[in-house]
């Protein structure tokens, strides 16, 4: 793509936050869209939510399980950033208006407290530069139209990032084995699903691992103190006001996300 499509089309996800609606898939505007420009679109807004003072606090992986990539139709992970005005807090109300069709997905959140920098990265260097995991609630959301994406769309759309809640309870790595936890998620006090740890590339540290040699090559370093969200371990499930989100990790403990109007 010129550069010039390129900030078209980020331009028009943009607008689709400024003004609270989608807009069509980026693949039917820009046909020749590749992986490689999807992720040029997603650079374009980084930029322009840092200009306006915005402060990258992390990355996200998406589409990282077999659940995920099934209900989207793709066969690879992705990944976004994840901005300080993307976090809220657990228990604290949280408006669905700032969301474009939000869903929730139960997540292990790394907190790093080394310098992750690839290519070449190692499951022993991940676990190492990892300070502590907290369970975790990514909000998905889509900037397009009836969450009908291609991986191009949701790479552009910052991997259909939307916000995160942690929870409090910090656990090291060196207590837990993450390919076993297991996971309960509630919509308003109904069971919608269950998954584990291992639904995650294997573990989620192989998650970790394959976002810090993707990013490293384009210059991005994760940072100490940046927030990892390696990827969901169930299908993402939709949220509206007056639903409560409450994930139950086990020996991590529990996260809870309060939607109101």
């Amino acid at each position: 793509m010129e550069t010039s499509a390129v900030r078209d089309a980020a331009a028009r996800l943009l607008l689709a936050y400024d003004k609270g609606e989608p807009t069509a898939p980026v693949i039917e505007s820009f046909p020749e869209a590749t992986v490689a420009d999807a992720y040029r679109i997603q650079q374009e807004q980084v930029r322009t939510w840092v200009e306006r003072g915005d402060v990258i606090k992390g990355h996200k992986v998406g589409l990282a399980s077999k659940a995920m990539q099934q209900q989207m139709g793709v066969d690879q992970p992705d990944y976004g950033h994840l901005l300080a005005g993307m976090f809220h807090l657990e228990h604290q109300p949280i408006s669905t208006a700032s969301f474009l069709q939000p869903r929730v997905e139960p997540e292990i959140g790394f907190v790093l407290g080394e310098r992750l920098r690839g290519p070449g990265v190692t499951v022993a260097d991940a676990i190492r530069a990892v300070d502590f995991v907290v369970p975790a609630l990514e909000i998905v959301a889509s900037r397009i139209t009836d969450w009908k994406i291609s991986i191009v769309d949701t790479i552009a759309d910052n991997a259909s990032s939307g916000g995160v809640v942690l929870g409090s309870k910090p656990t090291a790595l060196s207590d837990v084995d993450l390919r076993l936890v297991g996971c309960t998620l509630q919509i308003g006090g109904d069971l919608v699903a269950t998954g584990a740890g291992a639904a995650v590339l294997g573990s989620p540290v192989n998650s970790l691992v394959w976002l810090a040699n993707t990013v490293g090559p384009l210059g991005v370093d994760l940072e100490p103190g940046h927030v990892i969200l390696p990827g969901s371990m169930t299908r993402a499930y939709p949220v509206q006001a007056g639903d409560t989100a409450f994930a139950d990790m086990g020996p991590l403990g529990t996260v809870t996300a309060i939607f109101t109007p």
